[in-house]
């Protein structure tokens, strides 16, 4: 496999600091690394890149997420490694990346259910880390970025 061209916030340099500033951002937010890193991985895989779900697995892995929770984000209803509160997370971003799926996108019910586990900041940065995830996906994807490129 090869790059169709440089990840373009790299092309257009005034892009990165940007995005990573917004990234800052998230992180300040209260939320949980470890649930960041799982909404991450979890909007990485349903977006089908690569590149961010190879770097994903390893900033959730620094972050101290364990193997089986890597192992089972994909099946996270299913499997018994996640707390009430990432299940609502990782619910409210696959709704929030899934926008087409439904016409009520991000319903009520998974507002309300996940907003009864995060106060309002951590649901800013819950919503922002979706959506920086959903642009880092798309800049990637498209242009073929090859997973473990970036180190």
């Amino acid at each position: 496999m090869q790059s169709r061209m440089q990840n373009p916030a790299v092309v257009l340099s005034d892009a990165m600091p940007a995005i990573q500033s917004l990234i800052k951002a998230v992180h300040s937010g209260g939320m949980d690394a470890q649930t960041l890193e799982l909404v991450h991985l979890r909007v990485s895989q349903i977006n089908g890149c690569s590149a961010c779900v190879d770097g994903g697995a390893k900033s959730a892995r620094k972050a101290g997420v364990s193997d089986e929770r890597l192992a089972t984000v994909a099946a996270w209803r299913e499997a018994p490694y996640f707390s009430e509160a990432e299940r609502a997370a990782l619910a409210f971003a696959e709704a929030a990346t899934r926008l087409a799926d439904r016409p009520d996108a991000v319903s009520d019910e998974v507002w309300d259910t996940t907003a009864t586990h995060f106060d309002e900041k951590q649901m800013a940065a819950l919503v922002l880390m979706v959506g920086v995830t959903n642009l880092f996906n798309r800049l990637n994807a498209s242009t073929r970025q090859i997973a473990g490129a970036w180190g």
